[in-house]
């Protein structure tokens, strides 16, 4: 996270810093999966803004899982395996650098053969 700056009138935090491509809204229903593939080229960042996330990634072959709650801000850098699921519904803010934004946005998406994280089969287990 950026700087924040806090006075009588409340808080401002700065998300990130530097350009971006685009700013993404995405609302996952309880239980399911998004993700589970690459980015060859793009770096994207998620902002929780309501909800809970379980994330993973995966690196020489290892899945390393996370969890997010609201306010966290998680990167997720090119040519990663990444995936997440909602343990609740979910909002975030995704904001990338790259060429996956409008219509590219599979043009620099790589699905993954094996997934690295499972969709629950019923919502809140």
């Amino acid at each position: 996270m950026a700087d924040r700056f806090e006075d009588e009138r409340g808080v401002i935090t700065d998300l990130l810093m530097g350009p971006v491509d685009a700013v993404t809204q995405i609302f996952t229903k309880a239980g399911c999966v998004r993700g589970n593939h690459i980015h060859e080229q793009t770096t994207q960042w998620t902002y929780v803004v309501s909800g809970l996330l379980t994330l993973a990634s995966q690196q020489n072959g290892r899945v390393r899982t996370t969890t997010a709650l609201p306010g966290d801000l998680v990167c997720e850098p090119s040519s990663i395996p990444h995936a997440w699921r909602a343990e609740e519904d979910t909002i975030v803010l995704v904001f990338t650098r790259g060429p996956r934004s409008g219509e590219d946005y599979e043009m620099d998406t790589l699905r993954l053969d094996e997934p690295i994280l499972e969709p629950h089969t019923e919502p809140g287990t």
